[in-house]
């Protein structure tokens, strides 16, 4: 099931900005976090990668997973680094997105996150596996395992920007209830993991308590979203995407504006 999982973070990651590039026509202003999306799916593949190698009795096919794992995440994190550099130059320029969309400021969230605890789970696999399997030099896993470590809490301080942009716009004014805040969960949670999983590392009373406070506020915005859905969902206004309802109301202010220039 992994490998399948494989080839369709692959797909996506590719495929997907492919499609961008050639068939839609974007531009600058109108930009979202949501170009992420496609991007971290390979960064995931790369992290559940980590966990599969922790359980397979056999140390080739755990050294296998390992570096196919590493290779996804060299395919996902660049690139969306490159996407998150492209997205600043957007807000810096063009400011926030709407209302109808802020939530996607927290999309970056993602790839440091899940990135970082990538990394990080990767690391200590080789650690483990290397030794066992003599690849490499005989200290190969403990420099992996030290690089990951280090490249987590670099990803995990990228993150803490990102979290202050994130939540210093979303307390700038109100913000309708939409399908967008099914993006609040996912970036949180998986820097959460990252928080967990440096703390365990290092240890850290600091990071476990933090990461334990993140943890509760996950799950506290799961149940927040879960019930905002199923209230949106009794009045049959949820599944509409939030870019669209913010393109209606674009076009009826300028229908407006069009009506007092006839009058």
């Amino acid at each position: 099931m992994w490998w399948l999982d494989v080839a369709l973070s692959v797909a996506c990651c590719l495929w997907l900005p492919f499609q961008m590039m050639t068939k839609h026509h974007n531009r600058h202003e109108t930009m979202t976090a949501a170009w992420l999306l496609p991007i971290v799916a390979c960064i995931v593949a790369a992290a559940s990668g980590g966990v599969v190698a922790s359980v397979l009795p056999d140390p080739n096919h755990a050294l296998v997973t390992i570096v196919t794992s590493y290779v996804l995440w060299g395919m996902g994190l660049p690139l969306a680094l490159v996407i998150m550099v492209i997205y600043f130059h957007r807000l810096a320029i063009h400011n926030l997105p709407s209302q109808e969309v802020i939530v996607s400021v927290f999309l970056p969230l993602g790839p440091m996150g899940q990135g970082g605890y990538a990394v990080l789970k990767l690391g200590i696999q080789a650690s483990k596996t290397f030794p066992d399997t003599k690849a490499l030099h005989p200290v190969a896993g403990e420099v992996l395992y030290v690089l990951g470590w280090m490249t987590a809490i670099t990803l995990w301080g990228f993150g803490l920007v990102w979290l202050f942009f994130a939540v210093a716009s979303i307390s700038r004014n109100k913000f309708p209830f939409n399908m967008g805040w099914w993006g609040f969960t996912f970036p949180i949670g998986v820097f959460t993991m990252s928080t967990i999983t440096i703390g365990q590392e290092l240890p850290s009373a600091f990071f476990r308590i933090l990461g334990t406070i993140l943890g509760i506020s996950v799950v506290l915005l799961w149940v927040l979203v879960a019930v905002g859905t199923m209230k949106n969902i009794i009045y049959a206004n949820m599944f509409e995407a939030p870019c669209l309802r913010d393109i209606e109301k674009k076009a009826c202010a300028a229908s407006r504006g069009m009506q007092h220039q006839d009058a």
